[in-house]
């Protein structure tokens, strides 16, 4: 059945597929397809967390090894700056989670005054959580 009789009919001229009316286009809420936005936005910001944390402590070894001279400050700044990551993924479901994640970046970052490789993996991991952000924008508007 198809004409104005169906209710999910395409109008003539229209491509197929078109936005309902209650779409953004009739000014109600963007839906993102997921079950639960919520829920997923936290996993993705406790997983980019998890993710560093791991990161930061598999690279002690390979930046003393390559890398020159780590200090004990620099790997006890490491350990810390990995606890802190493991500790805000498991508290994602704080609105303040996301701001003190941004602050670990910038933290992760001032570490590179003690090795410039810790810099380097500031830098890397503040564009990811920059992206984290992004989505977390998109997907709860």
């Amino acid at each position: 059945m198809t004409g104005p009789e169906h209710p999910r009919a395409d109008a003539p001229g229209e491509p197929a597929g078109a936005e309902a009316p209650d779409g953004p286009a009739a000014g109600g809420p963007r839906r993102s397809g997921l079950r639960n936005p919520e829920r997923a936005v936290r996993g993705l910001g406790a997983g980019t967390l998890s993710l560093e944390a791991l990161v930061l402590l598999l690279a002690i070894q390979p930046i003393r090894v390559v890398g020159g001279d780590l200090s004990g400050t620099a790997i006890g700044a490491v350990v810390a700056l990995a606890v802190a990551a493991v500790v805000l993924a498991g508290m994602m479901r704080r609105p303040w989670a996301w701001h003190a994640g941004t602050a670990l970046q910038g933290l992760l970052m001032l570490a590179g005054l003690l090795h410039w490789s810790l810099f380097a993996l500031g830098a890397i991991f503040a564009l990811v959580w920059a992206y984290a952000l992004h989505v977390r924008r998109v997907i709860l508007g």
